[in-house]
C-alpha cells in the first residue's frame, strides 16, 4: 500500500462530497490515474474493462476487474478483499457479451439500478460501447456525466504524492543529462532513446524509474516545428535543433521537462527565440502563487510574447501528477487564457512552451508546485538553448 489508509479515505470522502455537490449517488470511474487514486490499484491492465464503483455512503469504494488481474487488486490495493470484484474470463472479446454486462449485473444485485450515476463520458478507456451498455441494461437509471469530479478531486496533492513527484523529478533531471549527452550528429534517433530511456528506468541508486505515459518526444530539424513527434531510425544532423520532452516516472506520479540541443554553431535566431521563451516561461511562473488563477499566469506568459511578436495559439500548461499511457496530464487545470481556476497550494501543472516557426521550432518546460507563498521548480537544469 503506497499510501496510508487515512489519506485514502480523505481522498474517498473529497470524491463522495462532490458527488453529492452533483447529485451522484452511484459514480463508475474507469479513468485509470482515478483507480489508482482511490483504491492504489496499479497494473497495465486498463486496456480492457475496469473500474473503481463509489456508492455516496460506502466506506469503501469497489474495485471491478477482469478475472486474470484479481490477483493484482489483492497486491496493490488498500481494499477488504470483499470489495474487489472480479468478472470471468468469458466476457473477453466475445462480443455482443462484454465486461459491462457483469458490472450491470453488480448494480442490479446491490439495488443500485436506480441510482443517479455518474460515468466519466471524456475518459481515454470508457467506451461507446460501455456507454450504451449501461443505457440499455439500466433503463431506470439516470446517467450523467460526472464531469471529471475525481480528477478535480487530485488536483490538491497531499505532501507524500509531492514527495513522489520530487523523485520523480531527479529522474527526469537525469534522463535529460543522458540526452544532451547522447543526441550527437551521426548518432541515430533510436540509439539516443534508448540510453534516455535505459536512465529513465534506471532512475536513482535511492528510486527506481517506471514506463511514463508518454513515449519520450524527440522532434528533430523541420520536425521541430511540430508536435509529439517521436525518435526515428534516422540519423541526427549537424546544423539542425533536437527537441526532448520526457518524464520521469516515481509509483506512477510524474515531472515532465523539455529542452531543446541544437548541433554546431550558434544559430542567432534560435537563440533569440530561446531568450524570449524562457522570460515568458519566467513571467509565467512569478505570477504563480495562492490566490492567483491561471488566466493570470497565462496573461503575464502571452504578454512576453506579444512583446517579441510571438504567435502560440496552443495553451501553455496543464494540472500534473498520477500519469497512465496515453497522457500524464489531469485534464483538468489550463494554464490558458480565460481558465479561472484559482490556484492554492500544492497545485501542481507542468508550464510547457512549444514555439514553432514555420519549418523549425523551439521548446522548454518546468514542472511547477504552488506554494504558500508562491511557487516552486520540481527540476533544476537549464533551459538555455543547448549548443554542442
Amino acid at each position: 500500500m503506497l499510501f496510508t489508509k487515512q489519506e485514502y479515505k480523505q481522498r474517498l470522502n473529497k470524491v463522495k462530497k462532490s458527488m453529492q455537490e452533483k447529485g451522484i449517488e452511484l459514480l463508475i470511474s474507469q479513468d485509470t490515474n482515478n483507480m489508482n487514486y482511490l483504491t492504489g490499484y496499479d497494473a497495465w491492465s486498463f486496456y480492457y474493462s475496469q473500474c473503481a464503483i463509489v456508492h455516496v455512503n460506502d466506506d469503501e469504494p469497489l474495485c471491478f476487474v477482469r478475472a486474470q488481474d484479481a490477483g493484482g487488486a489483492y497486491i496493490k490495493t488498500y481494499l477488504k478483499k470483499e470489495n474487489i470484484i472480479v468478472y470471468d474470463e468469458k466476457y473477453i472479446h466475445t462480443w455482443p457479451m462484454h465486461p459491462y454486462d457483469s458490472l450491470i449485473n453488480l448494480i442490479k444485485k446491490n439495488k443500485w439500478d436506480k441510482l443517479n450515476i455518474g460515468v466519466e463520458m471524456d475518459s481515454h478507456y470508457f467506451t461507446a460501447y460501455c456507454y450504451e451498455k449501461l443505457k440499455q441494461g439500466l433503463p431506470n437509471a439516470k446517467i450523467k456525466d460526472s464531469e471529471r469530479l475525481v480528477n478535480w478531486t487530485r488536483l490538491i496533492k497531499s505532501d507524500a504524492e509531492i514527495n513522489l513527484m520530487k523523485g520523480a523529478a531527479k529522474i527526469s533531471q537525469i534522463g535529460m543529462k543522458v540526452a544532451m549527452e547522447s543526441i550527437n550528429p551521426g548518432v541515430r534517433q533510436c540509439d539516443a532513446v534508448a540510453e534516455i530511456q535505459k536512465a529513465l528506468f534506471k532512475g536513482t541508486p535511492e528510486i527506481g524509474g517506471e514506463y511514463a505515459s508518454i513515449a519520450t518526444l524527440l522532434p528533430t530539424g523541420k520536425g521541430t516545428s511540430a508536435s509529439h513527434l517521436t525518435a526515428t531510425d534516422e540519423k541526427f544532423v549537424e546544423g539542425e535543433a533536437t527537441i526532448i520532452e520526457l518524464s520521469g516516472v516515481n509509483k506512477r506520479y510524474h515531472c515532465p521537462m523539455a529542452r531543446t540541443v541544437l548541433l554546431g554553431k550558434p544559430d542567432q535566431k534560435k537563440i533569440d527565440a530561446m531568450k524570449a521563451t524562457n522570460e515568458a516561461l519566467d513571467a509565467g511562473i512569478t505570477a504563480t502563487k495562492p490566490g492567483n488563477t491561471a488566466d493570470d499566469v497565462a496573461q503575464k506568459f502571452w504578454a512576453v510574447l506579444d512583446k517579441y511578436n510571438i504567435k502560440k495559439e496552443s495553451r501553455t500548461g496543464y494540472s500534473i501528477g498520477i500519469g497512465y499511457p496515453p497522457d500524464w496530464g489531469e485534464h483538468t487545470l489550463n494554464i490558458y487564457k480565460g481558465d479561472k481556476t484559482v490556484l492554492e497550494p500544492n497545485v501542481c501543472f507542468h508550464m510547457i512552451a512549444v514555439m514553432q516557426f514555420g519549418d523549425w521550432g523551439v521548446e522548454a518546460s518546468e514542472s511547477v508546485r504552488v506554494t504558500d507563498k508562491g511557487s516552486e521548480l520540481f527540476c533544476n537544469f537549464s533551459r538555455d538553448l543547448h549548443i554542442k
